[in-house]
Formats: structure tokens, C-alpha cells, sequence
């Protein structure tokens, strides 16, 4: 796990709920064949470059949701239904799984850098 593929595997996580989940678009992965393969780092990949192509998947998610009311509602996969329980799902229940999301891999992120620099606590 890399900070780097942090940011690349949130950038698949955007993409997904906002894009295919809530706006029932056609999308492939952003960095590889698969959503898993955002954690993969090529040699050839700049921190520029993914760190620009999260915001814009980032903007892209806000221009979907911006004149959508909390109830209106987006479909799950069977496969991902599967894990939630239910295909049909709020933008709402998104915006909260959003902020798990993030509360999750930014404590990924800090148990890193902590591995760096040793400071732990407050």
C-alpha cells in the first residue's frame, strides 16, 4: 500500500459511485482492467498526472450530483448489490459511504505516515 495508490484507487472509487452507480454510466476503470487495479503503480505514472486525474473525476462526480435531490437514486450491479443488500441506492446513502470511504484510506495514509516519521498520537 502506497500513498500513491491511495489516490488512484479513490480515483476508481469516485468514478464508480457517482458515475456508473448514480448516473448509470458505462465507464471503464480508470487505471487497468479492473477497479482493484487502481493500487497498481507503473513506472510510467506521474504523481502529477493521477493527482489530476482524481480531481477531474472528482469534479466530474460534483457536476452529477449538483441539482440532484439526497432521495433520488442510483442502481448497484447485482454483484455489488450483493455486499449493500439492496440495488437500488440514495445519493444520500452514497455521500455517506463517500465519507467511510475517505475516513478509511485516510487512516490507511496516516498509519504510513507514521511508518515515516515515528510521531503517533494528538
Amino acid at each position: 500500500m502506497t500513498l500513491l495508490g491511495l489516490v488512484q484507487h479513490l480515483t476508481e472509487v469516485e468514478r464508480n459511485w457517482f458515475q456508473r452507480v448514480f448516473a448509470g454510466q458505462d465507464l471503464p476503470p480508470v487505471f487497468g482492467e479492473s477497479n482493484l487495479d487502481g493500487f497498481v503503480l507503473l513506472p510510467d505514472r506521474a504523481l502529477d498526472e493521477v493527482m489530476a486525474v482524481w480531481q477531474a473525476e472528482i469534479a466530474r462526480g460534483r457536476e452529477l450530483i449538483a441539482d440532484a435531490s439526497l432521495d433520488d437514486s442510483g442502481r448497484l450491479s447485482e454483484q455489488e448489490a450483493g455486499h449493500v443488500g439492496d440495488q437500488g441506492v440514495s445519493l444520500r446513502w452514497i455521500m455517506v459511504h463517500m465519507i467511510e470511504e475517505y475516513a478509511r484510506h485516510n487512516g490507511h495514509a496516516d498509519v504510513i505516515r507514521e511508518r515515516i516519521d515515528g510521531v503517533t498520537g494528538a
